[in-house]
């Protein structure tokens, strides 16, 4: 079978990519694999469901062009299909005078992006909040807003088959083979190959000749679900983060149903599809991902030894409860004692430079193109950074 375009990976973006592509080529044929039995199964259906607003991201970076757009137009689509949106917010707290410096950042950050941010005094947080605790100040996000992702993996799907998109879902990817695509189900023809794999995205990046510099490191997302009514935390409560690594810290998340859960963690996994103790398991994955960490633990441009150590610790659930007790009053042990469903962050390293990379990463030509980092918050910027692919791509093209 020929495709004109052939997108690996049914992710919010492999999905949105290929109905770009089809606006973009509507006389060609746009096809895509999905190697599991469903689309969204791995980080699309298993994220926070936050709608971010972007005001922690540097000015500069091709995230902080794109999640204030896509916040408004996941929004607006969420709006348009009846999916039930919880529009609560989110509080920035500070843990301590020191932290007053980093809210000063995200302040002059989310100005710079042109994001509604406001500067609060901590009886105004009360008022939003009244069992956050902060000190002195606090930020407050008023786009900030929480959907159940699967809800929105459904409607996306039912729109790019709706549109022409051919999806074919239990097709794994294999390999490259005299310039054609090995699947589970033979081999296909493409015209262009668009790889958004995730997980995967690297090692299928290699076989088009390109992320000789970048490997993916697998990082496992777990909340605590609290046990308490729909309500009892009103808003969003996130502390004020590291902005030297692109994890956020524990923090409460308010669903769309108004039930709340802390979390999430960035725990190194020691395969790529880590999600159980045994789950998934690859010999070579394991012996890759360990060698990778090892060297890490090395010789890296950030602390991984703390990272790890301190992550490590959050199996704990009297951590995790520890963590948030420091954001909000009356955090009780026995609300919090169900684990959720746990993601995988498919997080991209510079081997060359040993650094995490905190914007977006493309690399492509004229007959491939790759989505190396597409982390959080790519499920809030799924529309217009899957149009930016798709420019690059009629870019190259033309």
């Amino acid at each position: 079978m020929h495709s004109d375009f052939l997108v690996i990976g049914g992710g919010v973006i492999g999905l949105n990519i290929a109905r770009g592509l089809r606006k973009f080529y509507p006389d060609s044929s746009v096809h895509l694999l999905e190697k599991e039995a469903a689309c969204g199964l791995h980080a699309s259906g298993r994220n926070s469901g936050v709608l971010h607003a972007g005001f922690y991201y540097s000015p500069e970076s091709l995230k902080a062009r794109l999640t204030w757009r896509g916040n408004r137009q996941l929004t607006e689509y969420c709006e348009r299909k009846n999916i039930p949106l919880n529009k609560c917010g989110k509080l920035v707290v500070a843990r301590n005078v020191e932290d007053h410096a980093g809210l000063d950042e995200l302040l002059r950050r989310g100005r710079a992006n042109g994001i509604p941010l406001e500067e609060i005094s901590e009886k105004e947080a009360k008022s939003i909040e009244p069992r956050v605790k902060t000190c002195g100040r606090a930020l407050f996000s008023p786009a900030t807003a929480t959907v159940d992702p699967t809800e929105v993996m459904q409607a996306m799907k039912k729109d790019a088959t709706e549109e022409g998109v051919q999806i074919w879902c239990g097709v794994r990817y294999l390999g490259r083979e005299r310039g054609k695509v090995k699947t589970t189900q033979g081999t296909r023809e493409a015209g262009y190959v668009v790889n958004a794999a995730g997980l995967y995205a690297d090692r299928i990046a290699r076989d088009y000749g390109f992320s000789s510099r970048y490997r993916i490191l697998p990082f496992k997302g777990l909340y605590l679900y609290s046990s308490e009514p729909p309500g009892s935390i009103r808003t969003n409560i996130y502390p004020v983060p590291d902005l030297k690594n692109p994890f956020l810290g524990v923090h409460f998340t308010v669903g769309a149903g108004g039930k709340a859960k802390i979390g999430p963690t960035a725990i190194p996994g020691f395969w790529r599809e880590q999600y159980g103790w045994t789950e998934n398991f690859h010999l070579n994955e394991f012996l890759e991902v360990a060698v990778r960490g090892l060297g890490l633990l090395v010789n890296s441009n950030f602390d991984f030894k703390s990272l790890a150590v301190r992550e490590l610790a959050k199996y704990s659930k009297s951590k995790m409860i520890a963590l948030a007790s420091l954001l909000a009053e009356g955090v009780k042990p026995d609300h919090y004692q169900q684990w959720g469903k746990p993601g995988i962050r498919a997080q991209l390293v510079d081997i060359e430079k040993r650094k995490l990379e905190m914007d977006f990463v493309l690399e492509g030509d004229r007959s491939s193109m790759h989505v190396l980092n597409a982390v959080s918050p790519a499920f809030t910027c799924s529309i217009p950074f899957s149009e930016h692919v798709c420019e690059h791509i009629r870019t190259v093209l033309n």
